[in-house]
């Protein structure tokens, strides 16, 4: 830490952070910090699939978040996590490569204002750094194009690497085939634009191991260039501003905690912030940049009055039915004995296959809760296996649950600090289920699940609705219901969001640079993270995140 002063500092070593800092540093004259709160991405766990299990609720791997108690939730508070450690949440989630939907990107430009957020522009952007398992199928023996039958929706040779998962369940194929009959048709990638229809899910893997963002754009490339620079146990406490000769703020800096002391860092260019969701304006916040009430409340110097920051949070909240079954192998049965768990381990070990090599949710289903909406409004994960919640056992009997979300939410919540200290997490309140709107969508959701599942194709299994339990059946109780047993699915967006000049909720311009509450930008900062998400993407948020961090890091280094 003996030099510290960069052209650029990017804060956050996750998914948004580790793309920015490969693609900056790549100018070997512009020297690049990047200042991460974790550990290095060295815990074994993360790196073999199912780890999400021991890294989720780990100090080591996760920053421990809990929501407050949530009205919507009957009452219920919920674990909430968030990656931390290089990779950030790439190496904690469920590795599903979703882009969402073509109209997603369409309605940010609208609200922007600009078109460069327009499926047709970010296409072309999300395929700059994949590399698609499609890809690897040629016309010929010895052809090195890739087949144009591929190329139009999917890259490859990027470092963002995308596998068909290694492993299947009859249950899970049952369950398709039940979906097709109830209206769902099969597809086989999610990822065209338009995603409805029921499959397996993609996933950011690489021969059975988690592809994380720090394996894909940190190393070796980031590690070996002499003008990048990575400080790891730094968290951020606040950043640091100058008055400009004409008026208005530059950021020109951060000061970071060591863990030991209090270290200045100085930015000439540009200070990028990718903490994430909860992390960026939590950072913003205790810098002088959000609600002036909420600042002043906790004695921080006003550097700019955003009222949005920490305003617009959107997540998706899923509603995990469990469904008995009879005569199909399922995890719970797998697991349950030594035996079982030993024959896991074998597999993975040797073909890096099996349940170890299983992302969270292997098959996915994208539709309607009503004839009313113009597109898919669902998303289903569907898994063979079921527990009482997350990180708790498996239960004894066999079984499948089939979680659902509501892709558009039309709820929003708010992060914001608890005090001026750093250390103190911020207060987290999702405000789930709060409109009419989102408790009939919940409400119908569970009506679909059971449509699905009492179609032919299930039969066999006699699947038998353990949670909730057909008892239920009313908008009113199914809606309770969803508050009782529903749960995050770790999408937190929105929460510094970008939009056009005339949006007083508005923390980020189009380009993604800060606001300065006077009409004006602050000088050498931006938000790159979920959190400029204005609202949010129609399924898994990573990749989309991914992509946000490709179109501005080419913005920036082209000057704009």
């Amino acid at each position: 830490m003996s030099n510290t002063q960069f052209d650029y500092i990017v804060i956050g070593g996750g998914t948004a952070g580790a793309l920015m800092c490969n693609r900056l540093s790549a100018d070997k004259s512009r020297r690049v910090l990047l200042v991460e709160a974790g550990r290095k991405d060295d815990y074994h766990w993360v790196h073999i699939p199912v780890g999400y299990l021991y890294c989720i609720g780990n100090a080591r791997t996760d920053w421990l978040y809990n929501t407050e108690p949530d009205a919507g939730l009957n009452g219920r508070a919920l674990r909430y996590p968030r990656g931390k450690t290089l990779g950030g949440s790439s190496s904690i989630n469920g590795m599903i490569y979703m882009r969402g939907q073509a109209r997603d990107y369409d309605q940010w430009a609208g609200l922007t204002g600009d078109s460069a957020w327009r499926w047709d522009s970010v296409l072309p952007t999300f395929k700059k750094h994949e590399d698609h398992y499609l890809g690897d199928v040629r016309r010929a023996p010895g052809d090195t194009t890739p087949d144009p039958r591929f190329a139009q929706f999917h890259g490859h040779g990027g470092e963002w690497r995308v596998e068909k998962q290694r492993l299947r369940w009859d249950i899970l194929d049952a369950f398709a085939d039940a979906a097709a009959q109830a209206g769902i048709p099969h597809t086989t990638d999610f990822n065209r634009g338009d995603n409805e229809g029921v499959g397996y899910f993609q996933v950011n893997q690489k021969n059975g191991w988690r592809w994380n963002t720090a394996k894909a754009f940190l190393r070796p490339t980031c590690y070996s260039r002499p003008n990048f620079e990575m400080w790891t146990g730094a968290q951020v406490t606040r950043l640091l501003f100058e008055a400009q000769p004409g008026g208005g703020s530059r950021c020109t800096g951060v000061e970071v905690w060591d863990g030991q002391q209090k270290v200045t860092a100085h930015a000439t260019r540009e200070v990028v912030l990718c903490a994430g969701s909860i992390g960026s304006p939590q950072i913003l916040q205790l810098s002088g940049i959000g609600p002036a009430d909420l600042l002043h409340q906790h004695g921080i110097p006003l550097v700019a009055d955003l009222p949005g920051v920490g305003a617009n949070l959107q997540d998706h909240l899923q509603i995990r039915a469990v469904f008995k079954i009879t005569g199909a192998p399922t995890l719970n049965v797998l697991a349950s004995t030594l035996a079982g768990k030993a024959r896991i381990g074998l597999e993975y070990a040797l073909n890096r296959s099996g349940p170890m090599s299983m992302a969270p949710s292997q098959l996915g289903a994208f539709t309607r809760s009503s004839a009313a909406h113009a597109w898919p409004n669902l998303q289903f994960h569907v898994q063979p296996l079921s527990l009482d919640a997350f990180g708790e056992p498996l239960h004894r009997f066999p079984a499948f649950t089939a979680s659902v979300a509501n892709l558009n939410p039309t709820s929003r919540g708010t992060v914001r600090i608890r005090s001026a200290r750093h250390e103190d997490a911020p207060a987290i309140a999702p405000n789930y289920l709060s409109t009419d709107e989102d408790r009939k969508v919940a409400a119908d959701s569970l009506r679909v699940a059971r449509r699905i599942v009492a179609q032919p194709a299930l039969a066999k299994y006699k699947p038998e609705e353990w949670k909730p339990g057909l008892q239920y059946q009313s908008d009113e109780e199914l809606a309770r219901l969803a508050g009782d047993i529903a749960t995050t699915i770790f999408h937190p967006v929105g929460t510094t969001k970008m939009g056009a000049a005339d949006d007083p909720m508005a923390v980020l311009d189009s380009h993604l640079r800060v606001r300065d509450g006077r009409g004006g930008l602050i000088a050498g900062l931006r938000v790159v993270d979920a959190g400029a998400m204005p609202t949010i993407t129609s399924g898994n948020t990573n990749s989309p995140t991914l992509m946000m961090a490709e179109m501005v890091a080419g913005w920036m280094l082209r000057g704009d």
